[in-house]
């Protein structure tokens, strides 16, 4: 027999639930934030607490601004010469570079979100984001490369995926899709291209 606790309870209950909710998003994000602290702390024994991560930043500020400088180009080709002649560190080195690339860079790829067909029978399609839509030079033809980045995950899988079998999501946010894939499709979508992404069928392929 089923047990029918008292309204009270289940008030208390749902109002738990509700502050859980409500508390748990805040609490990580500031404990996280406190945790990265410490660690920036620790490469830099001695300072003020939270004044490394202050250090840090200008210091990458710094690199950045010096980056856009013309004559900064050969200083970076030199470095990348030094790891390119250990295949073990250029492999690491090349995959870390193009991986912020991707996000941070003015060629960011995760710019495009797709939804692919995986089983035709079922009609089941997965979001990912299109990072190259052109294999030839690897000598593959007919297939644009997928990454479907995995959910409560910082990681995700490469699919070399049919063209037919994608369809362009003009309409949906990049910063939306990618939140919307990340927490599992739970996360609200707080903006969107709007009508602009109606000026394209959203059933329109990558490549003819």
């Amino acid at each position: 027999m089923k047990t029918v606790y008292p309204r009270w309870i289940r008030l208390i209950i749902n109002y738990f639930f509700r502050g859980l909710i409500f508390v748990s998003p805040i609490f990580i994000t500031i404990y996280t934030i406190v945790l990265l602290i410490r660690w920036l702390d620790s490469l830099i024994p001695g300072l003020f607490p939270g004044l490394s991560l202050l250090i840090i930043l200008g210091t990458v500020t710094t690199v950045g601004l010096i980056s856009s400088i013309f004559l900064f180009n050969p200083v970076m080709s030199f470095i990348e010469s030094i790891f390119s002649r250990a295949p073990f560190a250029k492999v690491i080195y090349t995959s870390i570079k193009d991986l912020f690339e991707a996000f941070g860079s003015n060629r960011k790829t995760f710019t495009q979100p797709v939804m692919v067909t995986m089983f035709k029978e079922t009609g089941i399609q997965k979001l990912g984001f299109i990072t190259r839509e052109d294999l030839s030079e690897i000598g593959i033809t007919g297939l644009s490369a997928v990454y479907f980045p995995h959910s409560y995950n910082f990681s995700g899988n490469l699919y070399l995926v049919p063209k037919e079998n994608i369809t362009v999501l003009y309409a949906f946010d990049p910063t939306d899709a990618l939140k919307f894939i990340v927490s599992g499709g739970v996360t609200s979508i707080e903006s969107s291209k709007g009508n602009k992404g109606n000026e394209k069928s959203e059933n329109t392929p990558v490549v003819k």
